[in-house]
């Protein structure tokens, strides 16, 4: 189904997250958005997507995506413009995501681990097959390599603007881009 090389694997994550990626442009009406509340209509659900690709709660996605913007809000008259402002938003909801993880790791020290409510319905039911087991797999990678694969294929970000949004360099970038494939070409085998 996804081929035994590890092109096959980086074609069917690029298609898959590259399809959700057309699906959240499309939706968006400009590149400029003027006010915040231009950007949040804009730019709100691309990010609910980049956070459930990250944490894998539509629920828990949400709520990083509210404290993004909030956080933008408080921060609103020291932006230089609107591409800085996604910038920001992308970066706070990376960070969000890492918090909720490691505090997800923290209570599963605690109480046995509970099964995630993967996706919602709507958002499975635009995928096909193929696609959705690309989606389940990236959901069994490491934070890290998770993170840097979504932020590649969904986000369409350079290197550069991964390390920045991730606060790791570039290489560490280039190396975890490489070792997420590996990982990921291995967990869809062995499905």
């Amino acid at each position: 189904m996804f081929g035994d090389s590890s092109a096959g694997v980086e074609r069917s994550v690029e298609q898959t997250l590259g399809h959700l990626r057309a699906i959240d442009t499309a939706s968006t009406a400009t590149d400029q958005p003027l006010t915040l509340e231009d950007l949040y209509r804009q730019q709100r659900m691309r990010m609910v997507r980049l956070a459930i690709l990250l944490v894998d709660e539509p629920a828990t996605a949400e709520d990083v995506v509210q404290e993004a913007f909030t956080g933008l809000y408080r921060n609103w008259s020291g932006l230089r413009d609107a591409k800085a402002a996604i910038g920001y938003l992308r970066t706070a909801v990376v960070n969000g995501s890492r918090s909720v993880l490691r505090r997800r790791k923290t209570a599963r020290e605690y109480q046995p681990p509970h099964q995630a409510d993967a996706r919602s319905a709507e958002s499975l039911a635009m995928l096909t097959a193929e696609h959705q087991a690309v989606v389940a797999a990236l959901g069994e990678l490491p934070p890290r390599q998770r993170e840097v694969l979504v932020l590649r294929y969904y986000g369409n970000l350079t290197e550069a603007e991964i390390s920045e949004a991730t606060g790791v360099s570039k290489g560490t970038v280039k190396s975890t881009a490489s070792r997420g494939l590996e990982a990921l070409q291995k967990v869809m085998r062995s499905h």
